[in-house]
Protein backbone atom coordinates (compact mmCIF):
# COMPACT_ATOMS: atom_id res chain seq x y z
CA UNK A 1 0.00 0.00 0.00
CA UNK A 2 1.33 3.41 -0.96
CA UNK A 3 0.30 6.22 0.83
CA UNK A 4 1.03 10.11 -0.20
CA UNK A 5 2.12 13.06 1.80
CA UNK A 6 1.86 16.65 0.40
CA UNK A 7 3.32 19.45 2.24
CA UNK A 8 1.59 22.57 3.53
CA UNK A 9 -0.40 23.74 0.31
CA UNK A 10 0.66 27.72 0.53
CA UNK A 11 -1.60 30.56 -1.20
CA UNK A 12 -3.71 30.33 -4.36
CA UNK A 13 -0.67 29.55 -6.22
CA UNK A 14 -0.05 26.26 -4.23
CA UNK A 15 -4.06 25.12 -4.77
CA UNK A 16 -3.61 25.93 -8.43
CA UNK A 17 -0.75 23.88 -8.81
CA UNK A 18 -2.03 21.05 -6.77
CA UNK A 19 -4.93 21.12 -8.55
CA UNK A 20 -3.22 20.51 -11.96
CA UNK A 21 -0.87 18.27 -10.48
CA UNK A 22 -1.83 15.86 -8.18
CA UNK A 23 -4.26 13.08 -9.48
CA UNK A 24 -1.26 12.72 -12.40
CA UNK A 25 1.18 12.28 -8.88
CA UNK A 26 -1.29 9.87 -7.53
CA UNK A 27 -0.82 7.73 -10.43
CA UNK A 28 2.62 7.98 -10.79
CA UNK A 29 3.22 7.24 -6.89
CA UNK A 30 0.69 4.50 -7.37
CA UNK A 31 -0.65 6.05 -4.56
CA UNK A 32 -3.83 4.08 -2.45
CA UNK A 33 -4.12 7.36 -0.06
CA UNK A 34 -3.65 10.77 -0.04
CA UNK A 35 -3.43 13.14 3.01
CA UNK A 36 -2.52 17.13 2.05
CA UNK A 37 -1.57 19.23 4.91
CA UNK A 38 -3.75 22.56 3.59
CA UNK A 39 -3.61 24.95 6.69
CA UNK A 40 -1.81 27.93 4.81
CA UNK A 41 -4.21 27.79 1.17
CA UNK A 42 -5.15 31.49 2.03
CA UNK A 43 -1.78 32.63 3.62
CA UNK A 44 -2.54 31.88 6.66
CA UNK A 45 -5.73 29.40 7.53
CA UNK A 46 -8.01 27.88 5.34
CA UNK A 47 -11.41 28.61 3.73
CA UNK A 48 -14.11 25.95 3.21
CA UNK A 49 -13.56 26.66 -0.63
CA UNK A 50 -10.40 25.91 -0.53
CA UNK A 51 -10.84 22.90 1.59
CA UNK A 52 -13.18 21.76 -1.31
CA UNK A 53 -10.41 22.34 -3.61
CA UNK A 54 -8.30 19.95 -1.98
CA UNK A 55 -10.48 17.09 -1.66
CA UNK A 56 -11.62 17.41 -4.90
CA UNK A 57 -8.19 17.35 -6.64
CA UNK A 58 -7.64 14.10 -5.05
CA UNK A 59 -6.66 14.19 -1.32
CA UNK A 60 -8.54 11.56 0.60
CA UNK A 61 -8.05 13.82 3.97
CA UNK A 62 -6.74 17.35 4.60
CA UNK A 63 -4.64 18.05 8.12
CA UNK A 64 -4.37 21.31 9.35
CA UNK A 65 -1.86 22.90 11.95
CA UNK A 66 -1.24 26.12 14.18
CA UNK A 67 -3.44 28.44 11.67
CA UNK A 68 -6.39 25.81 11.51
CA UNK A 69 -9.29 28.54 12.74
CA UNK A 70 -6.97 31.50 11.84
CA UNK A 71 -9.96 32.10 9.50
CA UNK A 72 -13.62 31.88 11.09
CA UNK A 73 -15.23 30.75 8.33
CA UNK A 74 -13.41 27.39 8.63
CA UNK A 75 -15.33 26.51 11.67
CA UNK A 76 -18.30 24.84 10.66
CA UNK A 77 -16.95 22.78 8.04
CA UNK A 78 -14.71 21.29 10.52
CA UNK A 79 -17.49 19.82 12.42
CA UNK A 80 -19.47 18.97 9.38
CA UNK A 81 -16.71 17.37 7.00
CA UNK A 82 -14.86 13.94 8.32
CA UNK A 83 -12.29 14.83 5.86
CA UNK A 84 -10.78 17.53 7.36
CA UNK A 85 -8.62 17.38 11.00
CA UNK A 86 -7.08 19.97 13.29
CA UNK A 87 -4.88 18.93 15.59
CA UNK A 88 -5.94 16.33 18.17
CA UNK A 89 -3.98 18.15 21.24
CA UNK A 90 -6.09 21.54 20.86
CA UNK A 91 -8.31 22.11 23.79
CA UNK A 92 -11.27 19.66 23.69
CA UNK A 93 -14.19 22.68 23.38
CA UNK A 94 -12.54 24.05 19.75
CA UNK A 95 -14.21 22.40 16.35
CA UNK A 96 -13.44 19.72 14.51
CA UNK A 97 -12.16 16.27 15.09
CA UNK A 98 -8.21 15.40 15.78
CA UNK A 99 -8.38 11.90 13.86
CA UNK A 100 -10.17 9.77 11.66
CA UNK A 101 -10.90 6.45 10.25
CA UNK A 102 -11.41 5.79 6.59
CA UNK A 103 -12.29 2.16 4.98
CA UNK A 104 -9.37 1.43 1.98
CA UNK A 105 -9.59 -1.97 0.48
CA UNK A 106 -6.23 -2.59 2.38
CA UNK A 107 -8.44 -2.36 5.74
CA UNK A 108 -9.13 0.93 8.07
CA UNK A 109 -6.05 3.46 8.15
CA UNK A 110 -6.04 5.55 11.46
CA UNK A 111 -5.13 9.26 10.36
CA UNK A 112 -3.79 11.36 13.48
CA UNK A 113 -2.65 15.19 13.53
CA UNK A 114 -0.84 16.67 15.81
CA UNK A 115 1.08 20.17 17.00
CA UNK A 116 4.08 20.61 18.79
CA UNK A 117 4.94 22.89 21.75
CA UNK A 118 8.66 24.20 20.88
CA UNK A 119 8.80 27.60 19.74
CA UNK A 120 5.16 27.04 18.80
CA UNK A 121 3.96 30.63 20.60
CA UNK A 122 1.28 28.72 22.47
CA UNK A 123 0.32 25.78 24.67
CA UNK A 124 -1.51 22.94 23.43
CA UNK A 125 -2.08 19.51 25.25
CA UNK A 126 1.39 17.53 25.52
CA UNK A 127 1.28 15.42 21.78
CA UNK A 128 3.21 12.91 23.22
CA UNK A 129 0.17 11.89 26.01
CA UNK A 130 -2.66 12.86 23.77
CA UNK A 131 -0.98 9.77 21.12
CA UNK A 132 -0.95 7.70 23.67
CA UNK A 133 -4.15 7.86 24.66
CA UNK A 134 -5.97 7.92 21.38
CA UNK A 135 -3.79 4.82 20.51
CA UNK A 136 -4.48 2.82 23.35
CA UNK A 137 -8.34 3.71 21.96
CA UNK A 138 -8.15 2.76 18.69
CA UNK A 139 -6.85 0.11 16.81
CA UNK A 140 -6.48 0.29 12.60
CA UNK A 141 -4.69 -2.03 10.11
CA UNK A 142 -2.50 1.54 9.06
CA UNK A 143 -1.90 4.62 11.18
CA UNK A 144 -0.26 7.67 9.48
CA UNK A 145 0.37 10.63 11.56
CA UNK A 146 1.03 14.59 10.90
CA UNK A 147 3.37 15.90 13.33
CA UNK A 148 3.08 19.60 12.53
CA UNK A 149 5.45 21.06 14.65
CA UNK A 150 8.69 23.76 14.63
CA UNK A 151 11.88 21.98 16.01
CA UNK A 152 13.41 19.08 14.26
CA UNK A 153 14.16 17.25 17.83
CA UNK A 154 10.36 17.56 18.96
CA UNK A 155 9.31 15.89 15.54
CA UNK A 156 12.36 13.46 15.54
CA UNK A 157 11.54 12.47 19.21
CA UNK A 158 7.87 11.82 18.32
CA UNK A 159 8.92 9.54 15.77
CA UNK A 160 11.08 7.02 18.25
CA UNK A 161 8.28 7.60 20.36
CA UNK A 162 5.79 6.30 18.28
CA UNK A 163 8.33 3.40 16.18
CA UNK A 164 6.24 0.11 15.50
CA UNK A 165 2.97 1.33 16.73
CA UNK A 166 2.61 3.66 13.94
CA UNK A 167 2.69 3.13 10.34
CA UNK A 168 3.94 6.49 9.07
CA UNK A 169 4.40 9.70 10.78
CA UNK A 170 5.82 12.98 8.67
CA UNK A 171 6.19 16.96 9.75
CA UNK A 172 4.58 19.47 8.37
CA UNK A 173 4.93 23.41 8.90
CA UNK A 174 8.71 24.48 8.48
CA UNK A 175 7.98 24.35 4.42
CA UNK A 176 11.25 23.34 4.15
CA UNK A 177 11.71 20.13 2.94
CA UNK A 178 14.29 17.45 4.57
CA UNK A 179 16.41 15.09 3.01
CA UNK A 180 16.11 12.35 6.23
CA UNK A 181 13.67 9.95 5.21
CA UNK A 182 13.90 6.51 6.84
CA UNK A 183 11.99 3.58 8.51
CA UNK A 184 13.22 3.58 12.12
CA UNK A 185 14.15 0.00 13.62
CA UNK A 186 10.62 -0.96 14.92
CA UNK A 187 8.97 -0.02 11.14
CA UNK A 188 7.97 3.30 10.93
CA UNK A 189 8.43 4.92 8.26
CA UNK A 190 9.23 9.26 8.97
CA UNK A 191 10.40 12.06 7.48
CA UNK A 192 11.12 15.29 9.22
CA UNK A 193 9.38 17.30 7.50
CA UNK A 194 7.63 17.16 3.87
CA UNK A 195 7.87 21.05 2.36
CA UNK A 196 5.46 23.32 1.04
CA UNK A 197 3.36 23.43 -2.22
CA UNK A 198 3.40 26.71 -3.33
CA UNK A 199 5.74 29.50 -4.92
CA UNK A 200 9.31 28.02 -5.62
CA UNK A 201 10.97 31.36 -5.46
CA UNK A 202 10.30 33.09 -1.73
CA UNK A 203 10.79 32.30 1.63
CA UNK A 204 8.07 29.87 2.68
CA UNK A 205 5.55 30.84 -0.35
CA UNK A 206 6.21 34.13 0.97
CA UNK A 207 7.83 37.17 -1.75
CA UNK A 208 11.45 37.30 -0.46
CA UNK A 209 11.95 40.79 -0.28
CA UNK A 210 9.20 41.19 2.38
CA UNK A 211 10.82 38.44 4.32
CA UNK A 212 14.08 40.33 4.09
CA UNK A 213 12.87 43.62 4.89
CA UNK A 214 11.33 41.72 8.53
CA UNK A 215 14.41 40.67 9.29
CA UNK A 216 16.26 43.85 8.69
CA UNK A 217 14.06 45.55 11.31
CA UNK A 218 11.68 47.18 8.76
CA UNK A 219 8.11 48.08 10.11
CA UNK A 220 6.09 45.07 9.41
CA UNK A 221 3.52 45.45 6.01
CA UNK A 222 1.51 42.53 5.47
CA UNK A 223 2.86 38.97 4.02
CA UNK A 224 1.93 38.80 -0.10
CA UNK A 225 2.39 35.11 -1.40
CA UNK A 226 5.25 35.34 -4.42
CA UNK A 227 4.52 35.26 -7.95
CA UNK A 228 6.38 32.63 -10.53
CA UNK A 229 6.48 28.98 -11.19
CA UNK A 230 5.23 26.74 -8.21
CA UNK A 231 6.72 23.38 -6.63
CA UNK A 232 5.29 20.50 -5.08
CA UNK A 233 6.95 18.50 -2.35
CA UNK A 234 5.73 15.25 -0.81
CA UNK A 235 6.89 12.03 0.67
CA UNK A 236 5.86 8.67 -0.67
CA UNK A 237 5.42 5.46 2.16
CA UNK A 238 5.45 2.07 1.13
CA UNK A 239 3.01 -0.26 3.65
CA UNK A 240 3.16 -3.46 3.79
CA UNK A 241 -0.41 -4.58 3.81
CA UNK A 242 -0.21 -7.44 6.13
CA UNK A 243 2.09 -6.03 9.32
CA UNK A 244 0.97 -2.65 8.49
CA UNK A 245 4.82 -1.54 8.83
CA UNK A 246 6.62 1.19 6.63
CA UNK A 247 9.12 -0.74 3.78
CA UNK A 248 10.39 2.32 2.18
CA UNK A 249 10.26 6.32 2.27
CA UNK A 250 10.83 8.62 -0.17
CA UNK A 251 10.46 12.26 -0.87
CA UNK A 252 9.57 13.80 -4.29
CA UNK A 253 9.61 17.22 -5.76
CA UNK A 254 7.35 18.34 -8.62
CA UNK A 255 8.32 22.05 -10.42
CA UNK A 256 6.96 24.08 -13.10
Amino acid sequence: MNILAVGDVVNESGLRFLRNKLRSLRRMTEADFTVVNGENACGTGILPRQADEILDAGADVITLGNHAFRRGEIKPYLEDCPRILRPLNYAPQVPGRGWAEFDTPFGTVLVVNLIGRCDMDFGPDNPFLAVDRLLKERKAAFTLVDFHAEATSEKLAMGYHLDGRVSALWGTHTHVQTSDGAVFPRGTGYITDLGMTGPAVSVLGVRPEQSVSMFLGNPHVPFTGAPGPAKLECAVFTLDETTGKCTGVRALRIEE
